[in-house]
């Protein structure tokens, strides 16, 4: 008996549409999930996208709706950058045809957290051009949708660069370095110093700035994970709920991957470091200097 050969999985496939109107945003999206519908080996289709977005694919979808899986946009990106990372991960391992397969139409929520500042609207920038590597070994083909209506000229440009069906993509690793190349504001003079990250002296200061118990509770257990050995310095500043914490380590940690990769199944919790931080915190900034590492984390 002869063994057909497994069908070694497509590269991850990263698209990338404009539009302007919402005839515009139709006619890309039901061309995106007919493609998916007749894609062999392949659960639904997904479409993630505004509310009202997702009405009209309804209507036009007419019998095939129910052929497709909608979700809401507000519900998929609920928190930071990481946070959507960890959802694509999770529905990709439960979702999922065989090598990752599936059609992802997806819409970040520019009127929520997505678009709220410049910084904010930085680190989904990052987190397109990271998804290039982070999910190479899936053979997902995933379409993000900007409408120039509540995405600005400035954002979809930052995009392009992070999608390789553009003219003007450049290399993940090189977008992340050009984003870090911008300089942190630096720490207040009169900010809080502690020996080590001693998780109860960073809860206490915590709840001593505004934040609520359970709140602070998760604030220092993500310094504690975000703690590289060994930590030469750490500093407290801010008001709840913008809570920061800055940790200086000697060893670099030489990966810009560094808590954008989900830890392993098997591994218990805690100890899933910069993984856990990036979930919790509003923003890791991990730098890399001569000197070592500073890891930065604010809550929110």
């Amino acid at each position: 008996m002869t063994t057909r050969p497994a069908t070694p999985p497509r590269p991850f496939d990263h698209r990338m549409a404009v539009h302007s109107s919402d005839e515009e945003f139709l006619a890309t999206a039901l061309a995106f999930l007919a493609e998916g519908l007749t894609a062999p080996d392949e659960p639904p289709p997904v479409a993630i996208a505004a509310p009202a977005k997702l009405d009209l694919l309804r209507d036009a979808l007419a019998g095939d709706a129910a052929r497709v899986v909608t979700v809401p946009h507000t519900d998929w990106y609920t928190g930071s950058a990481a946070n959507a990372i960890a959802q694509a991960a999770g529905y990709l391992a439960a979702h999922a045809g065989p090598g990752g397969r599936i059609h992802l139409l997806m819409e970040p929520d520019w009127g929520g957290r997505a678009g709220r500042s410049a910084r904010e609207s930085a680190e989904w920038i990052r987190y397109e051009a990271l998804a290039n590597l982070l999910f190479a070994p899936f053979a997902t083909t995933a379409l993000c949708v900007y409408d120039t209506r509540t995405a600005g000229p400035a954002v979809i440009a930052a995009a392009r660069r992070a999608h390789p069906d553009t003219e003007v993509y450049a290399d993940p690793l090189l977008v992340a370095a050009e984003l870090d190349a911008v300089p942190l504001p630096p720490a207040p003079r009169d900010a809080h110093r502690l020996d080590t990250p001693d998780p109860d002296a960073v809860r206490t200061w915590a709840v001593a700035r505004g934040l609520a118990a359970a709140e602070a509770e998760l604030f220092a257990t993500a310094v504690a994970e975000a703690a590289v050995d060994p930590v030469t310095g750490v500093l407290l500043w801010g008001e709840a709920p913008s809570c920061v914490c800055e940790l200086r380590s000697a060893r670099p940690v030489g990966d810009p991957l560094a808590g954008f990769v989900p830890p392993p199944a098997t591994e218990p919790a805690p100890g899933q470091g910069l993984w856990f931080a990036r979930q919790v915190c509003a923003y890791v900034d991990v730098r890399d200097d001569a000197a070592g590492t500073s890891v930065r984390l604010q809550y929110a």
